[in-house]
């Protein structure tokens, strides 16, 4: 295995755990603070909507930039960013360093994957993208996890040095590991945002924005909705494991199911547990053994979405990929955003033991979105067959780059 790969991973890694690892750490530092635990969870929003809309952004502005230069100084903004969250004085300032920190990721997250695909030859790019991908999962899984438990064991600030660390180290072996890397073709960013005049990328987008909002007003929350079970730094470490590990069992299932049956079915039917989960949670968070079996349904069923999701993307514009899969990432950090504010709202105006069942208004919106993408899919797939036998000629004529595929899978 190339070893560049495994660096860009860890960068990736940092950056996952950043997104993640506040949650877990939430009501150390509306103590330290002394403020509310919603407005403690703005900390995640600020980090995310910073993410969501620069990433694109400095793509497009960056395009000239060398791309392992430009990875630096992301990088270098993120460690400096989560060192000012831990020195910070006041929760305003903690604010400010967080989203800092989203700029920092918002450079360097588009710049390693494409990175990674250029440092490899066209026949391992597929592998290169899931290695790379593979260390905001293990994040999930693994991150937020080991930096809950620092923070339970010492103090949240120690959480903030830990995410520094894996940073800094991501940047040493990029410094010394890579090379000069060539610029990609430059893609302006109306390009970019040109594939959302397509009604089936705006709906398949807008199941992510719902769907991720549903999972992570949950997520963001987390030591709210179960602090009936919460006993130990230990404790919420392993449940936070079994919610990451979810993702791994999915995408080993799923590459297989989406072959076969396409994204819809399998989104219809991940999105239909989940609401079904989170609707049982307000009384399932109560114990700890149901608790355990509603983490583990909510982490399959939750991660499972990304991958049909992207697959349904790609196959509605596959010339276009990298972009489109781009505004996927967008829709995902926009669906953080959501959660934390209204997130937020719901724990004063409801209680936090009733917030998933704002996750299931969510989720409905989510499956009104995804059937009504299926259905632009099917029918622009079925018009273009059967206007294929008579124009095949103008059936591969694109427009640029922002020009859509239609024949894809629903």
């Amino acid at each position: 295995m190339d070893k560049r790969l495994l660096i860009l991973a860890l960068g990736m890694f940092a950056l996952g755990t950043d997104s993640f690892v506040i949650a877990g750490v939430l009501p150390e530092i509306a103590r330290e603070f002394n403020v509310e635990v919603g407005l403690a969870g703005q900390l995640t929003t600020v980090y995310a909507i910073a993410y969501a809309l620069l990433s694109p952004t400095i793509a497009a502005v960056a395009a000239s930039v060398p791309r392992k230069q430009l990875m630096l100084w992301g990088l270098g903004i993120f460690v400096i960013a989560n060192l000012a969250t831990a020195f910070a004085p006041t929760f305003a300032l903690a604010l400010v360093s967080r989203a800092f920190a989203g700029l920092g990721a918002a450079m360097y997250a588009p710049t390693a994957t494409g990175t990674g695909a250029m440092i490899v030859g066209p026949e391992q790019r597929g592998k290169a993208l899931t290695i790379i991908v593979a260390g905001l999962t293990a994040a999930t899984a693994l991150g937020a996890p080991i930096g809950t438990v620092i923070g339970g064991l010492g103090d949240w600030r120690w959480t903030m040095f830990f995410v520094s660390f894996v940073g800094l180290a991501a940047a040493g072996g990029i410094a010394t590991m890579l090379r000069d890397i060539p610029l990609p073709t430059r893609v302006s960013l109306a390009a970019r945002v040109a594939p959302l005049k397509d009604a089936r990328v705006g709906l398949t987008l807008a199941t992510t924005l719902f769907a991720m909002a549903a999972n992570f007003v949950i997520y963001t929350y987390f030591s709210v909705v179960f602090d009936r079970v919460l006993t130990s730094a230990a404790l919420f470490g392993a449940l936070l494991v079994l919610w990451g590990s979810g993702g791994t069992v999915t995408n080993v299932v799923l590459s297989r199911l989406l072959d076969r049956f396409g994204p819809r079915p399998v989104l219809l039917t991940m999105l239909s547990v989940l609401a079904l989960d989170m609707a049982l949670l307000p009384w399932a968070s109560a114990h700890l053994w149901s608790s355990v079996v509603a983490i583990a349904i909510w982490g399959i069923t939750g991660w499972g979405i990304m991958g049909p999701q992207q697959y349904r993307l790609v196959g509605i514009a596959p010339t276009i990929a990298p972009v489109v899969l781009g505004l996927n990432t967008a829709a995902t950090y926009l669906g953080v955003t959501l959660a934390g504010m209204l997130g937020a709202f719901g724990i004063h105006a409801f209680g936090g033991h009733q917030l998933p069942l704002f996750a299931v208004l969510f989720l409905v919106v989510a499956i009104a979105a995804s059937e009504l993408a299926g259905r632009r899919i099917a029918a622009t797939t079925t018009t273009t067959a059967a206007a294929t036998p008579t124009s095949t000629s103008t059936s591969t004529q694109t427009s640029g780059p922002a020009s859509l595929s239609t024949g894809s899978p629903s």
